[in-house]
C-alpha cells in the first residue's frame, strides 16, 4: 500500500493508436494531457468503490490498465535523451474513469470523471534500475479472470522519455509525481454492449516484471 499521496498525477489520453480508434478519437499529434486528484490513489488489494454520483445518469465506471512512471527527483526542461535518468520507479496503474462525467458532466474537462475517490489504484513501485527498457513491457488486464486488454509498451505513440521531456517543458515535475502513460485498447466503454465495472468484479493488471495489481469492485453503500 502506498504510504503517501504524490504531489501530482499527470495522465496521458489516447497514447495507443488502437485505443484512440476504439474510442472514436483521432490519433493525437501531441500528448493529450489531463490530471487526476492525488487523493484518488489506493493500493494493491484495496477496493475500487463506485460512488452514487457515478450511477448518474447510468452505469459508467471503466478500467484502464497502464504503466505508471514515478519521478525520482525534481526536474524541469529535461532533454528527451536524459529523461529516463529522472525516473525513480515504475508501477502498475489503473486509470479508473467515469465516462459520462469525463465526457459530458464537466464541460468537456476530463479531470472530474477521473478523480473520484479510489479511482487510481497503483501497485508498489519497483526501482527504475530494475527495468531495462520501459518500451518493452507486456501489459495484460483481466476482468474476472478474462483477458480484456493486452499490449506492449512499445506500442505507445509517445514513449516514457518523450512524455517526461514534454511535461517538464517550463514546468517543474516534483519528486514523487506520477505519470500514467495511457491505456491500450479493450476498455469496457468500447465493447458492444459496453461492459462497465460492477460490484463483485475483480480487475487485475499485470506488467512483467512489475507484478500484478488486483482490486475488487464495490458499490458505495
Amino acid at each position: 500500500m502506498l504510504k503517501h499521496y504524490p504531489p501530482a498525477i499527470f495522465a496521458i489520453g489516447r497514447n495507443y493508436a488502437a485505443h484512440a480508434a476504439e474510442m472514436k478519437g483521432q490519433t493525437p499529434q501531441r500528448p493529450l494531457v489531463f490530471m487526476k486528484n492525488p487523493a484518488s490513489i489506493i493500493g494493491n488489494g484495496e477496493a475500487i468503490i463506485i460512488p452514487h454520483i457515478c450511477f448518474e445518469p447510468h452505469e459508467q465506471v471503466d478500467y484502464e490498465g497502464e504503466l505508471a512512471v514515478i519521478i525520482g527527483r525534481d526536474c524541469r526542461d529535461v532533454p528527451e535523451s536524459e529523461a529516463l535518468s529522472h525516473v525513480g520507479a515504475y508501477a502498475i496503474g489503473n486509470d479508473v474513469s467515469a465516462r459520462w462525467w469525463q465526457k459530458e458532466g464537466s464541460g468537456g474537462q476530463w479531470v472530474r470523471g477521473k478523480s473520484f475517490d479510489t479511482f487510481c489504484p497503483m501497485s508498489e513501485p519497483v526501482d527504475a534500475g530494475k527495468i531495462a527498457d520501459p518500451r518493452a513491457l507486456h501489459l495484460v488486464t483481466k476482468l474476472n479472470g478474462e483477458i480484456v486488454q493486452e499490449a506492449n509498451t512499445a506500442d505507445m505513440i509517445f514513449p516514457v522519455a518523450a512524455l517526461i521531456a514534454e511535461l517538464s517543458r517550463g514546468t517543474t515535475l516534483l519528486a514523487g509525481t506520477v505519470i500514467l502513460t495511457g491505456t491500450p485498447s479493450g476498455v469496457g466503454a468500447a465493447k458492444d454492449p459496453p461492459r462497465f465495472l460492477r460490484e463483485g468484479d475483480t480487475i487485475e493488471i499485470t506488467i512483467d516484471p512489475l507484478g500484478t495489481l488486483r482490486n475488487p469492485v464495490q458499490r458505495d453503500d
